[in-house]
């Protein structure tokens, strides 16, 4: 393996992600997120890729959601971004933090009305007894809310600090490229592995 600076990975996820964002009829940015549950069985879901720099890469939800629970009980999570059209993936090992409050706010800000309300009018991932309850409770927030709506307090971002970045390119007869990216210190280790 040889050492590649701070930002390799970085340029190369911004590449395929714009690449992905052109090509990419539906959602480019969604991503599963793979989490494990407390008595260690892996739990998975999509979500949406909102931002992503060398810091990392964030999506926000429901603190309180099943992955919110189980990401502050363990926050070794896994991603997966799959670009169908493209025939490519890119994987991230890494561990989840919360983003600070003033980022969390500021991307609030930026969701549509109705995702505002539903982001507390829902208590994500608990029974509902029937879709009317929630529609309820969407309306009761709005009456609330007739200006600006803010943040929920339980409700925030999650950063992944990546520890390791393999992108997968799908090539004929099977022959996939696979290139890992290893954090090692302030930089990168980079290799291949067999496909």
């Amino acid at each position: 393996m040889t050492l590649h600076s701070h930002i390799a990975p970085f340029a190369r996820f911004g590449e395929w992600f714009a690449a992905a964002q052109a090509e990419e009829i539906n959602d480019p940015n969604a991503m599963a997120l793979a989490t494990a549950t407390p008595d260690g069985a892996p739990s998975l879901r999509v979500v949406l890729l909102k931002a992503w720099d060398e810091r990392g890469f964030m999506f926000y939800t429901n603190l309180d959601s099943q992955k919110g629970r189980e990401i502050a009980a363990n926050p070794a999570v896994h991603l997966n971004l799959h670009w169908k059209s493209l025939q490519r993936q890119v994987r991230i090992g890494g561990t989840a933090a919360l983003v600070p409050d003033a980022e969390a706010d500021a991307y609030f800000a930026t969701r549509p009305r109705e995702s505002q309300l539903g982001a507390w009018a829902s208590l994500q991932s608990q029974p509902l007894p029937d879709r009317a309850t929630l529609e309820t409770r969407i309306a009761e927030i709005a009456k609330q809310f007739p200006g600006d709506v803010p943040r929920p307090p339980r409700w925030s971002g999650w950063r992944v600090t990546p520890q390791r970045i393999e992108f997968w390119q799908a090539r004929d007869g099977r022959w996939h490229e696979r290139e890992v990216f290893t954090r090692d210190g302030d930089g990168w280790r980079f290799g291949l592995v067999y496909p």
